[in-house]
């Protein structure tokens, strides 16, 4: 007999507690609904538990061990400093479980039932939601599928203790002493940096033509020269072949411009990409459509062909953004609630914790060319900055694209110290149709790198004051 067979009665259903699905149940109750959380992992998803918080947490520890023993320039010298990786790996768990305690807080504190178990589509209206022990149906009048994606797995690289992905890199017991990293795109080259930071020799194979391919070239190259100085070696144009794991480490052959190379290592990391997690949900049960990589279609509402259930973040179209998911997560939430709410990804932020970062909004250059635009493309260095040069971290430029025969700002580069936090500036600019001149009238604080936002702006309407024009 199945335990629990009598249907349990919600209006929304949430499957996946990540940055989009605990955020859409959040705001669903919010607008009055009874809503029920399904998580098969831990709360929080892959972003909180084994992606954006925990790797940031070893980016910011690795700069710390950089900065300790690299700040000679100016002054500060430093004997005796060493990683305790044990404690750094208990630290950055206890960033994640501050978190994910906290989203559970919110969750229960605005009446979100959590259920712990995996969903499978029995109906358009109904699923079974099931762990080791029973099973229980849940009726629901709408749905938001928020499931997330994971790593890919090659064929000639499955994952054992020495082949591992991005959630392995983040939970090694030991700073390696080699390691090879498959794939240059922001989730090999943020680990990458994190690593070599600490004392990692890190090899890079990238089968393009640059690392961080989403950039434009001028930034990937900024980042490239930094983690060069941290003895980072690149082979680009690189096919990887196959890997024999050795008593101690791994032997990763790869194709490298026509060239056939053995790379050495303690560890190889695959970071080719991810795939949406939306098998093994019954979606072919009820009809819904995807497309052929397993993607759900949506329209601008988030909802499906199924007009009931509705599709957010990793497994819809578009860039793999935990703010992007936590953004379709609202919007959905209020689509079922009647509201006119739709996306608009036109100031979609995308950033990189690179050294130095990497942050992009709008339009590039090249985009805006391409998209019939007469633009100013106005930039500004880092090192006409006063904060920047008070940081030792004059690396980077900040490019502001603007609509020549008004000012508009429709875009907007960034590479340099901050620039994670800088962006949201340029993202409220395009977001609210300002101009060059808006932001060059805003008066900034002095001295901060928010200056360099505003410099970039009069570049923009030529009259820049910290440059010669």
């Amino acid at each position: 007999m199945v335990v629990g067979d009598f249907a349990n009665e919600v209006d929304t259903l949430v499957i996946g507690s990540g940055p989009g699905g605990y955020v859409a149940a959040i705001r669903a109750a919010q607008l009055g609904q009874k809503v029920t959380i399904v998580e098969k992992g831990t709360l929080g998803g892959v972003c909180l538990n084994v992606g954006c918080i925990p790797s940031k947490a070893l980016i910011s520890a690795g700069h710390r061990y950089h900065n300790a023993k690299h700040s000679e320039d100016m002054g500060v010298t430093a004997e005796g400093v060493s990683i305790n990786f044990d404690k750094v790996q208990e630290w950055k768990g206890s960033v994640v479980k501050k978190l994910t305690g906290g989203v559970e807080g919110l969750l229960k504190g605005n009446k979100v039932e959590i259920v712990q178990g995996e969903a499978y589509f029995a109906s358009e209206n109904s699923v079974r939601i099931m762990d080791e022990k029973s099973s229980q149906t849940y009726n629901f009048k709408n749905c938001i599928i928020a499931t997330g994606s994971s790593p890919i797995e090659l064929p000639s690289f499955k994952y054992t203790e020495r082949v591992i992905n991005s959630t392995g890199a983040l939970a090694l017991k030991e700073v390696p002493k080699k390691m090879v990293v498959i794939g240059g795109g922001y989730i090999g080259i943020e680990l990458t940096g994190a690593y070599s930071n600490m004392g990692t020799e890190v090899v890079v194979l990238e089968g393009g033509k640059q690392i961080l391919p989403g950039f434009e070239k001028q930034m990937s190259k900024l980042v490239e020269k930094r983690l060069k100085k941290n003895g980072v070696a690149f082979h680009t144009e690189a096919l990887a072949k196959g890997v024999e794991e050795t008593e101690n480490g791994v032997k990763v052959t790869a194709e490298v411009k026509g060239k056939e190379e053995v790379f050495e290592a303690d560890y190889v990391l695959v970071t080719v990409g991810r795939k949406p997690n939306t098998e093994e949900l019954g979606l072919e049960q009820i009809g819904v459509e995807m497309t052929e990589r397993g993607l759900i279609k949506t329209d601008k509402q988030c909802r499906t062909n199924v007009s009931n259930i509705y599709a957010i973040g990793d497994i819809i179209e578009g860039p793999a953004l935990a703010h992007k998911a936590s953004y379709e997560g609202k919007i959905a939430a209020e689509a079922i609630a009647g509201e006119k709410s739709e996306i608009d990804y036109l100031a979609i932020p995308a950033v990189v914790f690179s050294d130095p970062e990497l942050a992009t909004v709008g339009y590039s250059e090249q985009e805006a060319k391409d998209a019939g635009y007469d633009i100013v493309a106005a930039k500004f260095p880092f090192a006409a900055n006063g904060r920047a040069l008070s940081l030792n971290d004059t690396d980077g430029f900040m490019k502001l694209i603007t609509r020549k025969e008004d000012g508009l700002v429709i875009g907007a580069q960034i590479a340099g110290p901050n620039a994670s936090d800088m962006i949201a500036e340029l993202g409220l600019a395009i977001e609210t149709g300002m101009t060059a001149e808006d932001i060059a009238l805003t008066i900034h604080a002095h001295p901060s790198l928010g200056e360099i936002t505003m410099e970039a702006a009069e570049v923009a309407i030529g009259t820049p004051i910290h440059i010669v024009k």
